[in-house]
C-alpha cells in the first residue's frame, strides 16, 4: 500500500494512503451489491446480512490445502467476537472495550489503532459493563465504532483519527453497547442493552454518518401515558401493557439485530425481552407487551414505524429478537418473496415476507417446550399450560441463552440453507420467593424478577449443535455436533463451504451441501467470533479473530470446562490462505481453577446466604455462576483477594484493579464483603471436597 506514515500523540504509528490513490466507494450501492467478494464491508457482508461471499479459489476441492498465512497477537485483549471489515486490502476490527486497529490484510502489518479509552468514560458504571464488542462499520471514508459507555464514534478509516463523537445515552442510567452499528444512506444506527441492571426503556437512534448528528430515534415500547406518546405506534403498544409498566422500563432494548432493506427503504429491527423479564411484575394483568420480542419495520428516513410481527407475545422468558435479521428472496412454489429469515432465542425459525410482515413459516430449529407450535393463520404462538411458571417454578426449554444467541447464521443462495449454531438447554424459571408488590427495578446491578445467577451450570447440562436448514421445507437437511454450548457464527462462500469457529478452539471447513468435515485446524484457545472472507491482489484469504469471550461464559461450569482460563490463553487475529505455511504459534493447555479452602476458615452459612445473593446481582455477570469462572474474569475460588478483607476492600471498593477491567463498588459495606469472602469460601470448599471424593 502507497502512502504517507507519521506518530500521532497515542504513540501509534498511522500510515495513510495517498490522496489519489484507489480507494472502493463504502455506500448504498457498495452495500446492496452481491459483488466480486474482494472486500467484506459490513457485518453481514453487505445489506442482505447473508454472510455469503461469492469467492471460490477455496473450495471443496482446495479447502485441504488451507493453512496459516500469518498470525497477529493481541495481548491486551480479552473477549474478542467481532466481525473484521475488509476494505481496500484493509482488516479493520475492535477488541476488548473498542479498541480498534487497521492491518495490512497480506501481511497483518499494523497500520494504526485507536483506543476510545471506555474503561476511563465509564468510570464507576463499569460495574455493569462486559469488554465485548461485536465490530465496526464502514462508510465512505468513516470507520464507526461503538463503545461499550454508550457512545458512537467517527475514525478516518485512512488514519485512525477522531472525526466525531457522540453519546447515544443518559450515561446516568445503566445502559450499555455491545452491539455493531450498522450504515445506510449516508446514516448510522445504534441500540444499547441494560434490560438486567435498569428500569429501562428501548430504543435505536439513528445519526448522519459524517457529523454525529441525531436524525431520528424510535423507542420501542411506550412510557409514562401522562407525559404523551412520540407517535401512534407508541399509542398503539400502550394498549397492549397493563399496571404501570413505565415504572419498570418495559425494556425491548435492541442491543443486536438491525437490518437495512433497501428494496423497501426499511430498517427492520429485531427487539428485546422485557425488564424485568417477569411479566407478572411490568405489566400484572398480561397483554402482548408491543414492541417486545418483535420485527419492527421502520421508515429509513423518518424512523417512522410501518409494520411489526412479534414472536413472543406478553414475553416473560428473555427470549428476545436480537439476532440476526436475514434478507433473501424465496421462491415459494412459482412465486418469488422478498422474504426475511430470523431465528430469535424462542427455538423457532421464522420466514416473513418484508414487504408487509406476513408470516410464512414458524417450524421448531430445537428442543422447544413453552409453546407446542405457532397458528400460522394468527401468527401467535400455542402456548404449553404451565409454562408461564404460574405455581411459581417450571422447567422449560430453551434457556435464556436461547436456542440461537447472536452468533451469526448464514444463508448459502446456492444450496438454499441457513447454517445456524444452536443450543439445546432448558432453565428452571423460579420466582415463588419474589415479592411482586414490593419489588424495585434495579440500578446498576442485576434483577430480573426470577432467581437468576445464583447457581453453577453443570458441564453436562447443554448440548450444542450446527445446523443447516431449509427455509421453505420448514427442516433440517444435516446437523453437527458441537462441543457444549457457545460457539461462535458462520460464513459460508460460492466454493460451496461452511466455516466456524468453536468453543474448544477448532476452526472448522465443512461441505455445505453435505456437511461433511473437509479441513480443521486447532488455534489453541476457544473462538467466539465468526470468520471473514476477502481477497487482495487476486488471492482468497479467511480472517479469523480468536478469543473466548461473551455472555455464554456466565455459565460456571458449562462454560469453565473446556479450560479457557482467565489470563492463561493468548488472544490473536489469524489469517489463512490457500499452501498458507506459518505456523500456529504455542499456546498453553486448557488450564483449570484450584481452589483454595483454608480449613481454618470457619463459613458462616447464613453469610454465606447474603453472599450469594450479593454475587447473583453484582458479581456473577463476570465472574461466573457458582462463583465459577467460565473465562471472563478470575475464579474468585482461587483468588488470594478473596483471603483477605483489606485486599478485597482495595479492589472492590478502591477500584485497585479498575483499568484492568474490574469494577469498583464503593457503596459495598463491610458486612457485604464478609458475605461475598463466606459465600466464596463455601463454593471453594464445595469444589474441593468434590474433588476429594473423586481423585
Amino acid at each position: 500500500m502507497n502512502g504517507t506514515c507519521r506518530w500521532f500523540a497515542t504513540g501509534v504509528l498511522a500510515c495513510a494512503m495517498q490522496a489519489g490513490s484507489a480507494a472502493n466507494a463504502v455506500d448504498d450501492s457498495t452495500l446492496s451489491a452481491v459483488g466480486d467478494g474482494s472486500d467484506w464491508p459490513a457485518f453481514g457482508r453487505n445489506y442482505s446480512e447473508q454472510r455469503y461471499s461469492p469467492l471460490t479459489e477455496i473450495n471443496t476441492d482446495t479447502v485441504a490445502r488451507l493453512g496459516v498465512e500469518w498470525v497477529m497477537d493481541l495481548p491486551g485483549d480479552r473477549s474478542l467476537v467481532a466481525t473484521p471489515l475488509v476494505v481496500d486490502g484493509v482488516i479493520y476490527f475492535t477488541g476488548s472495550f473498542s479498541k480498534t486497529r487497521a492491518v495490512e490484510a497480506k501481511t497483518g502489518k499494523l497500520l494504526w489503532e485507536y483506543d476510545p479509552q471506555a474503561i476511563e468514560h465509564a468510570g464507576d458504571r463499569l460495574r455493569i459493563m462486559w469488554d465485548q464488542n461485536k465490530g465496526p462499520a464502514v462508510w465512505g471514508d468513516k470507520l464507526i465504532i461503538s463503545t461499550i459507555d454508550g457512545r458512537l464514534v467517527g475514525l478516518n478509516r485512512h488514519t485512525g483519527e477522531k472525526v466525531w463523537e457522540t453519546m447515544t445515552i443518559d450515561p446516568r442510567r445503566a445502559y450499555y453497547i455491545t452491539g455493531a452499528p450498522k450504515v445506510f444512506k449516508g446514516k448510522v444506527i445504534i441500540g444499547n442493552g441494560g434490560t438486567e441492571q435498569e428500569a429501562a426503556r428501548g430504543y435505536v437512534t439513528a445519526y448522519d454518518a459524517d457529523t454525529g448528528e441525531q436524525a431520528w430515534r424510535f423507542w420501542v415500547v411506550p412510557g409514562n401515558p401522562a407525559d404523551g406518546f412520540e407517535n401512534e405506534a407508541m399509542e398503539m403498544a400502550a394498549k397492549t401493557w397493563t399496571g404501570e409498566w413505565w415504572k419498570h422500563g418495559g425494556g425491548g432494548n435492541t442491543w443486536h439485530g438491525i437490518t437495512y432493506d433497501p428494496e423497501f427503504d426499511q430498517v427492520l429491527i429485531g427487539t428485546g425481552n422485557g425488564s424485568p423479564w417477569n411479566q407478572k411484575i411490568r405489566s400484572p394483568e398480561g397483554g402482548d407487551n408491543l414492541f417486545l420480542c418483535s420485527i419492527v419495520a421502520l421508515d429509513a428516513d423518518t424512523g417512522e414505524y410501518k409494520w411489526h410481527y412479534q414472536t413472543v407475545p406478553g414475553e416473560t422468558w428473555d427470549y428476545n429478537s436480537n439476532m440476526d435479521i436475514v434478507l433473501a428472496d424465496l421462491k415459494y412454489g412459482d412465486q418469488t418473496v422478498k422474504a426475511l429469515m430470523h431465528a430469535p432465542k424462542n427455538g423457532f425459525f421464522y420466514v416473513i415476507n418484508r414487504e408487509n410482515g406476513e408470516l410464512l413459516s414458524a417450524e421448531k430449529l430445537g428442543k422447544v417446550t413453552w409453546a407446542s407450535h405457532v397458528d400460522l393463520k394468527t401468527g401467535r404462538p400455542v402456548e404449553t399450560a404451565g409454562a408461564r411458571y404460574e405455581d411459581g417454578e417450571e422447567l422449560v426449554w430453551p434457556s435464556p441463552f436461547g436456542t440461537h444467541s447472536w452468533h451469526a447464521m448464514s444463508y448459502n443462495p446456492n444450496t438454499g440453507l441457513v447454517y445456524i449454531p444452536t443450543i439445546e438447554m432448558p432453565a428452571v424459571w423460579k420466582d415463588d420467593k419474589v415479592d411482586f408488590t414490593a419489588w424495585q427495578p434495579p440500578h446498576f446491578f442485576v434483577n430480573v424478577g426470577v432467581e437468576f445467577g445464583t447457581e453453577d451450570t453443570p458441564a453436562d447440562y447443554g448440548e450444542a449443535f450446527l445446523v443447516a436448514w431449509d427455509p421453505i421445507k420448514g427442516e433440517k437437511v444435516w446437523k453437527h455436533e458441537l462441543p457444549p454450548q457457545w460457539n461462535p457464527g458462520t460464513m459460508t462462500t460460492a466454493g460451496n463451504l461452511v466455516f466456524e469457529g468453536r468453543a474448544d478452539g477448532k476452526f472448522v471447513a465443512y461441505h455445505a451441501g453435505t456437511g461433511e468435515i473437509l479441513w480443521t485446524i486447532d488455534l489453541g484457545h476457544g473462538i467466539s467470533a465468526p470468520p471473514v472472507t476477502y481477497s487482495v491482489d487476486g488471492r482468497q484469504y479467511v480472517s479469523l479473530l480468536v478469543g473466548w469471550g461473551g455472555a455464554g461464559l456466565i455459565a460456571g461450569t458449562l462454560a469453565a470446562q473446556h479450560g479457557w482460563k482467565y489470563g492463561v490463553h493468548p488472544r490473536r487475529l489469524y489469517t489463512f490462505a490457500l499452501d498458507g505455511d506459518a505456523a500456529v504459534p504455542p499456546s498453553p493447555p486448557p488450564a483449570w481453577a484450584t481452589p483454595v479452602d483454608p480449613k481454618d476458615f470457619v463459613i458462616d452459612d447464613a453469610l454465606a446466604g447474603y453472599g450469594q445473593h450479593i454475587y447473583a446481582q453484582s458479581c456473577f455477570l463476570c465472574h461466573g455462576g457458582g462463583a465459577v469462572s467460565g473465562g471472563n474474569a478470575p475464579d474468585l475460588r482461587e483468588s488470594p483477594i478473596v483471603l483477605s478483607k483489606a485486599a478485597l476492600h482495595d479492589v472492590v471498593v478502591n477500584g485497585a484493579k479498575r483499568m484492568n477491567g474490574m469494577p469498583r463498588f464503593k457503596h459495598f459495606t463491610d458486612r457485604e464483603l464478609d458475605a461475598l469472602m463466606h459465600y466464596v469460601r463455601k463454593m471453594a470448599r464445595k469444589a474441593s471436597t468434590a474433588v476429594a471424593a473423586n481423585p
